[in-house]
């Protein structure tokens, strides 16, 4: 099979169980360069094992993983990944500067120590001891040292967790700017407004699945529902009796509803509140399309478990 050269890294037909346990069943992704991929899912989707298979901690039980066309177990591939797990734990006893230099040691071409400390937003604390370091300045090393390497792939699991708005924000840049410079990445995050910031393709998995991927705007598009909010003077019960099916909630004086039928509320809301303000339609986020895709795996699998167990009953 010819080498595609816009793909970094690729899992083909991969499945992995542990025990009586599939965490991943024949699923295909691949990690384009110069791209940003998402890959989101609820807790025990597979994520983790499939971020575990590429940085070769695992292997497959059948399928194939691939990093850069070669096995991602091998010294020389993984000398070209960076990886920021929620796992990492570092001596607390170093210096900044003491872990970052012993990082970059351990590579044949190193990112210069100046553009990791810029990239990481870590001026001024490299004399720091790690251990007398905030939550979200600690999150900073570990992104530092996964740079360390100047790494083609880097994989990177909730890199914003404990960071404040403006270093996130500052982080977001730094990440958009390593995949201009042609590097891939992979990104799991909670976060699914920052997947929306950031990512160019996301991949949703679901107990063990890829149940959706495309872009921000792909995914999005298959929720039906709309966002309308508004200030009105009805009660929520007297709103939920107009929208019937739908679901509101009240925050504030605001009114939220996600709807199928948002020019039908629309409608019936000025009809019964000439007071109306603050009216605002929008199409579903990325929230709502995760929720709505993983909602629908769930309540597939629960149709499955009684369909089975009823045929079982029969026979």
């Amino acid at each position: 099979m010819a080498m595609n050269y816009s793909t970094a890294a690729e899992l083909h037909g991969v499945t992995k169980r542990y025990g009586d346990v599939c965490a991943l069943r024949a699923i295909d992704l691949a990690i384009e360069r110069g791209k940003i991929t998402a890959l989101l899912g609820p807790n025990g989707a597979g994520k983790t094992t499939a971020v575990r298979i590429l940085l070769g901690l695992v292997s497959p039980n059948s399928g194939t993983a691939t990093v850069f066309g070669a096995d991602p177990r091998l010294t020389s591939t993984r000398a070209r990944i960076g990886a920021m797990l929620q796992v990492s734990k570092v001596p607390e006893t170093l210096r900044v500067r003491e872990h970052i230099e012993v990082f970059r040691s351990y590579y044949p071409t190193p990112m210069p120590y100046p553009a990791v400390i810029a990239a990481a937003g870590l001026d001024g604390l490299d004399k720091r001891l790690f251990g007398t370091l905030s939550g979200g300045q600690r999150q900073r090393v570990l992104f530092a040292l996964a740079l360390c390497g100047n790494p083609d792939l880097l994989m990177l699991d909730e890199p914003t967790v404990g960071l404040d708005v403006e270093s996130r924000r500052g982080l977001w840049d730094a990440i958009r700017r390593l995949a201009d410079e042609g590097r891939a990445v992979l990104l799991t995050t909670h976060y699914l407004d920052e997947a929306d910031a950031l990512a160019h393709r996301v991949v949703v998995i679901a107990r063990g699945e890829i149940v959706a991927e495309g872009t921000p705007s792909e995914i999005k598009s298959r929720v039906v529902r709309r966002r309308v909010r508004c200030v009105t003077a009805l009660s929520l019960d007297e709103v939920r009796m107009i929208a019937a099916g739908a679901s509101l909630r009240r925050d504030g004086a605001v009114t939220e509803v996600l709807t199928t039928k948002a020019e039908d509320l629309v409608r019936a809301l000025l009809v019964r509140d000439p007071t109306l303000a603050g009216l605002d339609v929008t199409g579903g986020g990325l929230e709502d399309a995760f929720l709505a895709l993983t909602r629908e795996e769930s309540d597939a699998v629960a149709v499955s478990s009684v369909e089975y167990a009823v045929t079982k009953a029969v026979a």
